[in-house]
């Protein structure tokens, strides 16, 4: 959250969507589709190949019909590990737990990197102002059918200011379609964004704002994630990318956006101006808000890429989406915990459908307890903390990463009187759907200790599964007949059939 460097070149594209896209596209992950409408049509489809396909590729719909057809939409940009990893600057052939213990790594060793200021960038090929602005003449979709109106935001980036401090955010709150200039911003409690509205109505000011809704899917992760308390989200960025990226200052709020977004806006929220705001399905697979009044930016500039690019992240049932987001937090957590001082954690992983909901881990037990304070660090650590439910402690011979593995080991390692323990009054938030509407805030935790009991572990059943070595012997030998016995498997039994 600290401001970008004064100092101002050209631009030289880097962080850029359309780069991206030619990498995605050489590794046979980007399809096309022409002709789906906006309602509901292409929300729909999005669903339906994130149900079929267990490697959903990354889509871009273009000619949506009543629209300019080079006006594009792109979902499931990072819907595989491949694309996460490529996105997040890590080798692309890392499996699940590897590729969260290298993102940790790089997240523990990263020295942000503040942006470059430039005078422009693609993103300023068209300018308008005034009554030329019409974002109705781009194809935004009503994603879901429960849906309040068409969300232009979903895979995007609100730039705030906080109006005391003069420090800037990069975030990503829902944003809705409500008129040609304006749209509705609804920013849920506690977000730095809030706070900075906050201040500004408080005040009783006029508050600045800048959205972007196309960009690099890194910005995405950046601006939907939490990153350190203290770093801007475009120098965790640079950080990554390892090189800076580029920005414009805004002409009209001095707000920063990327010089290669595909579209940006600056604009204002007035004291005591809002409109009907929602309802709109939320990442946990439900409606957990009502339509209720919210406010929205009066838009003063649009700026926008020749043949721009809409990015969407709708969010549908966790069960069929969330890969990214899963390794995100999974490192995050893993991470927290090392630097509590539990020892020997051997993975940490988020199932995508439980998304926040759960938290797997697999130690080595060292000591009386470790199980305990493994479950009680990750449950409460910062990246953890929020809007949790479960926490289940494995052995390190667990695929943490496969469910089947998961829910074996709390059936036959965990013990309902003596492995379960509750955490009441924990820190929950407006989206969670078992707390009654009017009692948000506070849910509680159930830790589970899915682990061979310490005191008699040597003693516990051997299990009955085939070693490594002899795994590996005949893996080798038949491995053409098991190759053409999964691929016709993988034909005849496509996800969610």
């Amino acid at each position: 959250m600290a401001t970008a460097s004064a100092s101002k070149t050209q631009t030289i594209g880097a962080c850029d969507l359309r780069d991206w896209l030619k990498d995605v596209e050489a590794a046979g992950q980007l399809e096309k589709i022409s002709g789906a409408h906006w309602d509901l049509e292409l929300g729909a489809l999005t669903e339906i190949i994130l149900e079929r396909m267990s490697s959903p590729p990354a889509v871009m719909f273009d000619a949506v019909p009543g629209y300019d057809p080079n006006r594009r939409v792109l979902v499931n940009m990072l819907e595989t590990l491949e694309r996460t990893a490529l996105t997040l600057n890590l080798a692309t052939n890392l499996k699940t737990i590897p590729l969260i213990d290298a993102l940790r790594a790089r997240l523990r060793a990263l020295q942000p990197i503040k942006p470059n200021i430039v005078s422009t960038g693609p993103v300023m090929e068209n300018v308008e102002h005034g009554d030329r602005i019409d974002l109705l003449e781009f194809p935004v979709p009503r994603w879901h059918e429960g849906d309040g109106g068409r969300y232009l935001g979903t895979a995007h980036l609100v730039i705030t200011r906080d109006p005391e401090t003069g420090i800037e955010n990069v975030g990503c709150y829902r944003v809705m379609l409500q008129d040609k200039d304006k749209v509705g911003l609804y920013i849920s409690p506690g977000k730095h964004g809030k706070m900075h509205y906050e201040k500004a109505m408080k005040a009783g000011k006029p508050f600045p704002v800048a959205m972007v809704f196309g960009q690099h899917p890194l910005l995405f992760i950046a601006s939907s994630q939490a990153v350190p308390f203290g770093v801007n989200e475009y120098d965790w960025t640079g950080g990554i990318l390892g090189q800076p990226i580029d920005v414009i200052e805004g002409p009209l709020t001095g707000l920063h956006f990327p010089a290669s977004a595909e579209i940006a806006i600056e604009g204002e929220i007035i004291p005591g101006q809002m409109l009907p705001e929602g309802p709109f399905g939320e990442w946990p697979g439900y409606y957990a808000s009502a339509r209720r009044a919210e406010p929205f930016v009066r838009i003063k500039a649009l700026y926008y890429r020749n043949d721009p690019i809409i990015c969407g992240a709708a969010p549908f049932k966790p069960t069929i989406h969330g890969m990214y987001r899963s390794c995100l937090r999974a490192a995050t957590v893993w991470n927290g915990m090392e630097q509590a001082g539990v020892p020997d954690i051997r993975g940490v992983y988020l199932p995508p459908p439980a998304q926040r909901f759960m938290i797997v881990v697999a130690i080595k037990q060292r000591y009386p307890g470790h199980a305990k304070q493994a479950a009680l660090v990750a449950s409460q650590c910062h990246a953890g903390a929020y809007l949790g439910r479960y926490v289940i402690v494995v052995d390190e011979d667990i695929d943490i990463t496969d469910t089947n593995e998961v829910v074996w080991a709390i059936a036959t390692r965990s013990d309902p009187a003596t492995s379960v323990d509750i955490l009441r009054r924990t820190w929950s938030g407006p989206l969670d759907p078992i707390i009654e509407p009017g009692q948000k805030g506070h849910n509680s935790r159930m830790i589970i200790e899915a682990v061979r009991p310490y005191e008699w572990r040597d003693r516990f059943p051997a299990t009955s599964a085939i070693s490594d070595d002899t795994r590996k012997k005949y893996s080798t030998k038949w491995a053409k007949v098991l190759a053409s016995l999964q691929s016709r498997n993988a034909q005849s039994r496509p996800r969610g059939a």
